[in-house]
């Protein structure tokens, strides 16, 4: 990290501790959305106009599935699928700036890792398994990796795609995850389901009883974020149209007797994406964003009117998140159309 996102960073925590208001705060820092093109091994970033895209890291060869940022510590961190039919998944970080990158989670400490997300009140990360078929975390410096939930063991299970674990997010307030499975491609057999962070006592990831399914014999989910505000999750659906290559919203507590095969609060915000993938939401600004494999990143606010299409043809897009990071000075690496 330069000197400079150093001693903004230092001035954006002062600004918080102080009470100061965030009209004072967004003075410091600027709104930026990162994502990942699988294709070029790319880390990216851009403001969420569609401007000043960047090229933070390049020709990575691991094909980085999910993204978050810790602007406190000044990290982007990602995971990687690695190759879906080995164990050589992994987790690594760069600085807000990108550069030099960081090896947190060595392949084969994860399986194929997939969307993530940082929980910075308890300074943890965690991401999704696919193949692996399990929900993990780690500290912020990749140590004491845990499994939190196994949905499935060896070979056999593995080729049911109804266990495999894509998307998560996080309520650290609640002491909750969420997560999906996705099932096969349009099968109808994917689903949402969410747990304690913390282990039940006496039990284990295998065998914890306090898994709850929200949403079941869905087309295919992907990814989620979390509206903590209005207790809103958001998700994005690989499937076909009508109700794949969306992005879809509900409540986050399902209603008391719904059926979570047949839940009727569920509202299509976006359709006519290539392959929808990411998902990020910006609540104060009432902005979601989406990236495909298609290569597009398209924003709208979150009831899904006002959609713009902010790139095209960026690549292979996987994972995409927003925050509001230290004013980067001027740089002249753009991003090529892939």
């Amino acid at each position: 990290m330069t000197r400079r996102a150093a001693g903004l960073l230092g001035a954006v925590a002062a600004l918080m501790a102080s009470g100061l208001t965030l009209s004072l705060l967004a003075a410091a820092t600027t709104p930026r959305l990162f994502f990942l093109d699988i294709r070029g091994g790319r880390v990216l970033s851009m403001t969420p106009d569609g401007s000043d895209v960047r090229i933070l890291v390049d020709k990575r060869t691991e094909s980085p599935d999910g993204i978050a940022v810790d602007v406190a510590h000044g990290h982007i961190y990602w995971s990687n699928m690695g190759r879906a039919s080995e164990d050589d998944g992994s987790v690594m970080r760069t600085s807000l700036e990108g550069g030099t990158v960081t090896t947190l989670v060595p392949a084969g400490g994860t399986f194929t890792a997939k969307q993530m997300k940082i929980d910075e009140k308890h300074g943890k990360m965690y991401w999704a398994d696919r193949e692996g078929m399990r929900i993990q975390r780690a500290n912020l410096d990749g140590s004491q990796v845990e499994t939190l939930v196994v949905t499935g063991k060896g070979a056999q299970d593995r080729l049911d795609a109804a266990n495999w674990c894509v998307g998560i997010a996080v309520d650290p307030d609640a002491g909750m995850v969420y997560w999906t499975q996705k099932g096969g491609d349009n099968a109808f057999r994917g689903s949402i389901r969410r747990a304690r962070m913390d282990m039940p006592q006496g039990q284990t990831a295998g065998t914890r009883t306090d898994i709850e399914v929200l949403f079941d014999a869905l087309p295919e989910p992907i990814d989620l974020d979390l509206d903590l505000t209005a207790r809103m999750i958001y998700w994005t659906d690989r499937g076909d149209a009508p109700r794949g290559n969306t992005v879809n919203r509900a409540p986050m507590q399902r209603p008391a007797g719904a059926d979570p095969r047949h839940r009727t609060d569920i509202q299509i915000l976006l359709g006519g994406l290539d392959e929808a993938i990411g998902v990020a939401l910006d609540v104060p600004g009432n902005r979601l964003y989406v990236t495909d494999l298609g290569g597009n990143v398209v924003s709208a606010r979150l009831d899904g009117k006002g959609r713009r299409t902010l790139g095209t043809r960026m690549g292979m897009l996987t994972g995409i998140a927003f925050a509001h990071v230290p004013t980067p000075g001027p740089r002249s690496t753009t991003a090529p159309k892939q």
